[in-house]
């Protein structure tokens, strides 16, 4: 498999089934990795979403397992169930039919944040990428299966991209999954990073000057072009039968 190495061209043209398998197995690397808890969606604008099966990791789940469900969380295409916890992205898709890709899993520093209840400084240079606003929703109503405490909690949420769940994960937006990556992994370098400066009694503000956090704060995190395609590249190695899978489907178009 190989690219004309310019800006848009890093990496093969993924269909939307390829970026969810990709997006999961790179933040599986990045912390997103506890056990069979985690869940994707993907808009695809008809009133259906596409998303990661349920009784899969989010390391081993390949393209011709991602179903297709709809706003009743019924699925209508694939073998497998959804999530248990889909009703958090069902209640999200239904206020904010915008959003293209949604994310939630309990990775690993974010939920020690959220178990705080705080939303921790971003005191370097990356942990502050990927734009959008973090909040804290610290009203844990039970566990996101019922459609009653998802959707307090998209509520809480309001407009922001990210947020810390308190007593429960994350769960990240974005309009593209090279957006979701950077948001996703830069978060958890927050979170993870911030712990780190507590536990060496460091400073309790960030050193960065409030012109760059606003600055970073407008990105649409779809600005650094690279980072996501260094992932997938990195993916399709350690899988080349993934690899094969994609090269096959680019040949048969």
């Amino acid at each position: 498999m190989t690219f004309t190495p310019t800006a848009d061209r890093l990496i093969p043209d993924l269909d939307p089934r390829e970026e969810m398998v990709l997006l999961a197995r790179a933040l599986w690397n990045e912390g997103y990795r506890d056990h069979l808890s985690g869940h994707l969606t993907y808009n695809l604008g008809d009133g259906t979403l596409l998303c990661n099966p349920w009784l899969l990791t989010w390391e081993e789940f390949l393209p011709d397992q991602v179903i297709r469900i709809d706003l009743q969380g019924n699925v209508v295409e694939g073998d497998w169930p959804a999530p248990l916890g889909i009703p958090l992205h069902l209640a999200l898709h239904e206020v904010r039919p915008d959003v293209q890709f949604a994310l939630h899993n309990h990775s690993e520093f974010g939920t020690i944040w959220a178990d705080l209840g705080e939303v921790p400084p971003a005191y370097d240079q990356s942990s502050s990428l990927g734009g959008g606003e973090v909040v804290l929703v610290n009203e844990y109503e039970g566990a996101v299966d019922s459609m009653e405490a998802a959707t307090s909690a998209v509520a809480a949420m309001g407009d922001a991209d990210r947020a810390l769940l308190g007593g429960h994960g994350v769960f990240v937006l974005g309009s593209t999954a090279r957006a979701v990556y950077l948001r996703a992994v830069a978060l958890e370098q927050r979170c993870k990073n911030a712990w780190m400066v507590r536990a060496a009694d460091g400073p309790a503000k960030s050193a960065l000057p409030d012109w760059w956090l606003e600055r970073q704060l407008r990105s649409d995190g779809n600005g650094f072009h690279g980072f996501w395609e260094a992932a997938v590249r990195a993916e399709l190695r350690r899988d080349p039968v993934l690899a094969a899978a994609i090269t096959a489907r680019l040949a048969a178009a």
